[in-house]
């Protein structure tokens, strides 16, 4: 009798071995794994190995475990009918049910799942021979479950797994943490996966904004322009705006003055600026990123379809997408953004939406607008008057300054609630004498 209870006993830790193991193997985190092989750990490529062969290496942890408690309770059904008579069999089923679910189940899972990738790398070893003895068995099995499950119209094979791209924005989304430190980690990632997807002009600065310089000018104007101005590229045009002819470095002015020892009137700006590089409005930020580091260049002029000269995108507008705005080492809020004391946000209509919902994670949608000022209008369908209030996507806007037809400052006030954002427009005019 004592032998009989020994090897029940045995068997159950071999039941709980399986089957933690089982848990450990298929929990192990995928990139920790593969981070240990790179470095050298013979276990982690073991698991690597066990896990390429995903049917295999399930078949044998299976088959194994069924064999352990199959015999555990056939030896426990044989030991308690000689001692109960015909009662042994409901007590052997009652007893190994209580005792293989909390022992060689609930256990060892809840142990495995809670220290997954140690787990794996423990039991690895152990498993691989297992896992080569029960090969032909397995492959057998496997062969009769295709053919059974091909009878009726399913392919085992079909896998449906989601894009790689997919779990990464999961595993971003679940670095959880409401502090400025994880939540800026969260959008840079964010961003680097969104650089295919974000076009040049949605982060360039508009030709409004841009300081570009009339080659015609008289030399002497044309370097205090530049001194003057805070940039050190800067488009030259002739004619017409839109006719930009190169790019001057500011270092390049300042070496020639240098040299013609100041003399300005032998100054001839357009000899030292730089052929000028125009790109499509359409071009990804991941394109433009290649292609500013194999041309070695920092500044490309944005046009739309027609040739129209757009803006310009440089370089550092790209990593500012990704780290979000260079500024002051301070200053961790959104270049053009005030915090109100009643929370709401005063808001320059120039800011763009990704940088708000990279900033503070709104989710306002950016699809038809790349500014918070294109949103409304977007969104309203009119230009607003100085005083209208719009309600949609759960936030509200409320129109503080308009400059001929240019939105430049928006108060936004956020949802008071998680819930999720439905478009809906509500226009409120608070100058009843509006039209």
């Amino acid at each position: 009798m004592l032998e009989t209870l020994g090897a029940i006993a045995f068997l159950l830790v071999l039941s709980a071995f399986f089957s933690g193991s089982e848990t450990a193997l298929t929990a192990a985190s995928k990139p920790a794994m593969h981070h240990l092989e790179q470095n050298g750990s013979h276990r982690a490529s073991l698991v690597n190995r066990l896990r390429d062969n995903n049917e295999r290496l399930i078949g044998a942890i299976l088959l194994g475990n069924n064999l352990v408690n199959i015999l555990a309770s056939a030896l426990a059904t044989s030991a308690l009918i000689e001692l109960f008579g015909e009662a042994g069999i409901a007590y052997a089923t009652l007893g190994m049910t209580a005792l293989v679910l909390v022992f060689a189940e609930v256990m060892p899972k809840t142990y495995a799942i809670n220290t997954a990738d140690k787990s794996a790398l423990a039991v690895a070893p152990l498993i691989n021979p297992i896992v080569s003895v029960f090969s032909p068995i397995t492959s057998t099995i496997n062969v009769v479950v295709r053919l059974t499950l091909r009878m009726f119209g399913i392919d085992s094979r079909a896998t449906d797994t989601e894009p790689d791209e997919t779990e990464l924005r999961g595993a971003i989304d679940l670095h959880d943490g409401t502090e400025q430190a994880i939540r800026h980690e969260r959008a840079m990632l964010r961003s680097v996966l969104d650089l295919d997807d974000v076009q040049v002009a949605e982060i360039m600065t508009h030709r409004k904004d841009v300081t570009a310089i009339d080659v015609d000018n008289p030399p002497a104007d044309l370097v205090k322009q530049v001194v003057d101005s805070p940039f050190t590229r800067i488009p030259l045009w002739r004619d017409n705006t839109d006719n930009i002819i190169g790019v001057l470095h500011a270092k390049a002015l300042l070496r020639r003055v240098w040299d013609d020892e100041l003399d300005l009137d032998a100054l001839d700006i357009g000899e030292l600026a730089a052929p000028p590089w125009f790109i499509p409005e359409q071009t990804p930020l991941l394109d433009q990123l290649e292609a500013f580091r194999a041309r070695r260049e920092h500044f490309a002029l944005v046009v739309d379809e027609y040739g129209s000269f757009l803006g310009i995108v440089t370089l550092e507008d790209i990593l500012e997408e990704i780290v979000g705005e260079i500024d002051d080492e301070h200053d961790d809020q959104v270049s053009g953004v005030t915090v109100q004391p009643d929370g709401s946000f005063l808001v320059d209509g120039r800011v763009t939406i990704r940088d708000l919902n990279r900033e503070f994670e709104w989710g306002l949608p950016d699809e038809e607008a790349a500014t918070v000022a294109g949103l409304v209008l977007h969104e309203a369908r009119r230009i607003p008057e100085v005083g209208q209030r719009f309600m949609f996507f759960g936030f509200r806007f409320d129109i503080v300054q308009r400059e001929r037809h240019q939105i430049t400052e928006i108060l936004i006030t956020p949802p008071l609630d998680d819930d999720e954002l439905a478009p809906l427009v509500v226009i409120e005019d608070n100058d009843k004498n509006t039209p």
